[in-house]
């Protein structure tokens, strides 16, 4: 049974693991999950070992604490934090104080608290590294079903060869890799206009620049062989990705086409997106080169 990771991460790929993962190269030694975020992709692949790299640092910090943290402890403490705070479905002041107790000590569970009790459980930050989502009044909470997720997701990282990365894509190690392991991108979308792209909440945002700098990595794992997969959109809202269509020609790379929806990412627009969301691999699906 595949594992939902227990973020609601946006652009995460749990509903569609179904269709990605089985695409994936049948042996892997080291698997890594460039752009993690929600890690549900890292998580559920079966290699030698696994990195999840992320360069959200509070992302990790809480991945980190989640892989060297008891679960029985884990939840203990989610519930004493829940418990002090007095934090529910419209408890709003509880909720503000708590974001501002994390604000100020970044203790790694209070943004997996946070995230539970936020709008459509979102995470996100200002340009001063504050988290700064607003309550979900009446819609978000910490549920039984949040709960199994992150205990299924815990006991995965304890279980599994993972590692975790705080790096920014460019500077990321690629130099040990070989033909057997597998590198796997899901970047921010560049023709889409996510606000979190944007580069204006003291992170880094993805531009022409970014995309660019990613797809030169990519070529050069694939002159030395090593199998990678893309995750992308190529059309969205009547807008073409002309740089990554130039590219996937000039490199003869397969491409599959991935069945999916934005409605929960979508929710405040009046019309539903029309998206070609693709995987892109230098090697042909469901079989090694």
């Amino acid at each position: 049974m595949l594992i939902k990771s227990p973020l609601n991460y946006i652009g995460g790929k749990s509903k569609i693991l179904s269709q990605i993962i089985p695409l994936f190269p049948k042996k892997i030694n080291i698997f890594v999950d460039l752009f993690t975020g929600g890690a549900n992709v890292g998580i559920n692949v079966d290699a030698e070992k696994i990195i999840l790299n992320d360069n959200l640092t509070y992302l990790v910090s809480l991945y980190n604490f989640f892989k060297n943290v008891p679960i029985q402890d884990i939840l203990n403490i989610i519930h004493e934090r829940i418990s002090f705070f007095k934090l529910n479905k419209e408890n709003n002041d509880g909720y503000l104080k708590l974001r501002l107790d994390y604000n100020t000590h970044k203790q790694p569970i209070d943004l997996f608290i946070l995230s539970a009790f936020s709008f459509n459980h979102q995470i996100r930050f200002n340009n001063k590294h504050l988290f700064n989502t607003p309550f979900g009044k009446n819609r978000s909470c910490y549920n039984a079903k949040i709960e199994q997720n992150l205990i299924s997701f815990v006991e995965a990282l304890h279980s599994k060869n993972i590692s975790i990365s705080n790096y920014d894509f460019r500077n990321f190690d690629f130099t040990s890799l070989n033909t057997y392991d597998f590198v796997y991108c899901d970047p921010p979308y560049l023709i889409s206009s996510a606000s979190y792209n944007d580069g204006k909440r003291g992170f880094t945002g993805w531009s022409i620049k970014e995309e660019i700098s990613l797809l030169s990595i990519l070529s050069d794992l694939n002159k030395s062989n090593i199998n990678f997969m893309l995750s992308n959109v190529l059309e969205h809202n009547q807008k073409k990705n002309e740089i990554l269509l130039d590219w996937i020609k000039s490199e003869n790379l397969y491409l599959s086409n991935i069945q999916n929806n934005y409605k929960n990412s979508s929710y405040n627009k009046k019309k539903k997106t029309d998206s070609v969301e693709v995987v892109i691999s230098n090697y042909k699906l469901n079989n090694i080169r």
